[in-house]
């Protein structure tokens, strides 16, 4: 299973800290960040003098005024005011484009740089974390987390700031031009407003959560059912897993209906507060017009400011919600980043030379759990440029030893070296580099058959590709489809037959042609013709190059020039196929049993 705290939707404990971390992302860009913020405050104070221009507009309307400007000759003045009320309005549109389009290079920007980052440190993570993970969780933590970058950058920059700044210059105005009962019923409405938001977004946190645990578990088990999806027709067990995706979309269901029912109230009750404060604001100034106080503009100005205030306000729930959520989300995806790799370089760690590629296993011993020792003090040597075999029964160690040499894990005890260096004091880029790998298992890209084995070196020309295709005998395989290596193999090479699949693993690493090729068990899935031409190959191939091959057919590993017999962990016999059967042990036992199951 997933570890837990990548379900933990929480918003209630909310690590606000977590704002600090997206900042390094602006840095990039602060002329842009300057401009957009300066745009933003020339577009609030546009956004305040409209209201004023209307008034003034409304004034200039009036029946007594208007005849009075007719007899005079100035009705050019009301007109003048209506063109730069359309031209202001207009300048609050464009700056609010500008600055939109300016600030989005920036968060699109820091979305990237994020989202590149999270990848490359998933890469890094060591095995155990991609065994324990699963991909559909992990995909929508990190598209949440994007995402809530985006939206923290441009709500709280575009949203919560200006919307302060604008109360902050309404309660100021209105204080200045009409007393100090107007200030105070946008305090009081404000102050009433953002408390209500606030503890009901805290009470319907919950409901929050739970939709999106259900929407991550609906997601999983979307993702691992059509991964599986072999498995799923083998058994016949279509139904079994419509009905588990079914129970996982019931449960969003539900919980999305309460999220719903919660959002009700808490629109219901803002849109309260709001109606309340707009009905005393105007029977305020209805009563200062009536007693000749305030013009008929200035009652049309106190309407717009109120219109104009508790437009962004009426998102605050939402938004108050949603940056707690992305808050959450970015701290979730942090997470991930704070996860540290067992398996890293060593400080002063050197790049491990290719001069001498011989391997040697000195007292490696081994656990994945501590109470389960799997390798027990193996030593063995694979000379340079010679080919040694491991053989023994399922869960003695054989694949471990593959692991181990890859580094995918930490020793227990013991050493690995190639050519006299230790692996664990080498950068695990050079170690890697150096190995060319066949596994048991192969999974192919979602791609072309031709790109995947260019996989195995993404500098190689076409010839080379072509070259490695033929060697691993599937250039036959290839001439039989439409259209040719241009083919696309389906999700993890869906489309493929085991050992077609295999062989386009052995392609690749053919294609690579590193100094030490490593086998394990890579002839599983092949029938006996084709297994003995791959053989073929991987002898000419291997000419030079230090060879490790894991097997279970012994057929195949005949020619080593040393076999390694592992039992419990342990090495039990070791020697070249003709004297490991004088010896008449395990290994002259196993071959006997294969030889008799071929008969």
């Amino acid at each position: 299973m997933r570890p837990s705290h990548y379900n933990n939707f929480d918003n209630a404990n909310v690590n606000w800290q977590v704002v600090r971390k997206v900042f390094p992302y602006l840095v990039e860009f602060k002329a842009r960040v300057f401009l957009a913020l300066t745009c933003l405050v020339f577009a609030k104070v546009a956004g305040v003098a409209l209201p004023f221009i209307l008034k003034h507009i409304v004034d200039d309307l009036n029946q007594d005024n208007l005849t009075e400007k007719v007899a005079t000759g100035l009705v050019a003045v009301p007109l003048a005011l209506l063109i730069a009320y359309g031209v202001v309005r207009f300048l609050n549109t464009l700056i609010g484009e500008i600055r939109d389009t300016l600030f989005g290079r920036v968060t699109e920007r820091a979305i990237r740089r994020l989202g590149l980052e999270v990848f490359q440190h998933l890469h890094a993570l060591d095995i155990d974390f991609h065994l324990s993970r699963q991909t559909g969780g992990v995909a929508r933590d990190i598209d949440r987390g994007t995402q809530g970058v985006s939206f923290l950058m441009r709500f709280m920059v575009f949203n919560i700031g200006p919307t302060l700044l604008e109360i902050a210059f309404v309660i100021g105005l209105f204080w200045v031009n009409y007393g100090g009962h107007f200030a105070l019923i946008i305090v009081i409405a404000i102050i009433a407003y953002v408390g209500y938001s606030i503890l009901a977004t805290e009470w319907r946190t919950e409901y929050v959560r739970q939709a999106a645990q259900a929407d991550s578990k609906s997601s999983t088990r979307a993702i691992d059912s059509l991964l599986n999806y072999e498995t799923v027709k083998y058994f016949n067990n279509e139904k079994f897993e419509a009905n588990r995706y079914d129970q996982a979309l019931a449960d969003w269901e539900v919980a999305k209906r309460k999220n719903r029912l919660s959002l009700f109230a808490l629109n219901a009750g803002q849109a309260l507060v709001i109606a309340v404060a707009m009905a005393a604001m105007m029977i305020l100034a209805a009563y200062h017009v009536a007693d000749n106080r305030m013009s008929i503009g200035d009652f049309v100005l106190v309407n717009a400011f109120m219109m104009q205030l508790f437009i962004p306000l009426n998102f605050l729930g939402f938004v108050y919600r949603e940056i707690k959520g992305s808050l959450a989300n970015i701290e979730h995806m942090f997470s991930l980043l704070k996860r540290k790799p067992n398996v890293v370089d060593a400080d002063n760690a050197e790049i491990l030379k290719p001069i001498q590629t011989d391997i040697a296993f000195e007292q490696v011993s081994f656990a994945y759990q501590s109470d389960r020792p799997i390798l027990k003090q193996v030593s063995f040597v694979v000379p340079a440029g010679k080919k040694v075999a491991i053989v023994g029964e399922s869960g003695s160690g054989k694949s471990t030893l593959i692991k181990l040499l890859f580094r995918f894990y930490n020793l227990s005890a013991g050493s690995i070296k190639i050519g006299g260096q230790d692996i664990s004091l080498v950068t695990l880029e050079s170690l890697r580099r150096l190995m060319g790998m066949v596994p048991q298992d192969t999974v192919l890209f979602n791609d072309t058959l031709y790109n995947n084995v260019l996989y195995g070196r993404p500098d190689a020309t076409e010839q080379e590709v072509l070259n490695a295709i033929k060697l691993a005998h599937l250039a036959h395989f290839v001439a039989s489809l439409p259209k040719g290596h241009q083919t696309v193999v389906g999700e993890r090479g869906l489309k493929l037959s085991g050992g077609e699949k295999q062989r386009v693993a052995i392609a690749r690493s053919i294609l690579k042609s590193a100094p030490i090729m490593l086998f394990d068990e890579a002839t599983s899935s092949l029938d006996s013709a084709s297994e003995q031409a791959i053989l073929s190959a991987f002898n000419q191939v291997a000419k030079g190059h230090t060879s490790l091959v894991v097997a279970h057919r012994l057929s195949t590993i005949i020619d080593a020039d040393n076999i390694i017999v592992l039992h419990q962990g342990e090495v039990v016999e070791q020697g070249t196929h003709t004297k490991l059967l004088a010896l008449d042990g395990r290994y002259a036992s196993m071959w006997h049993m294969q030889q008799q199951q071929k008969s």
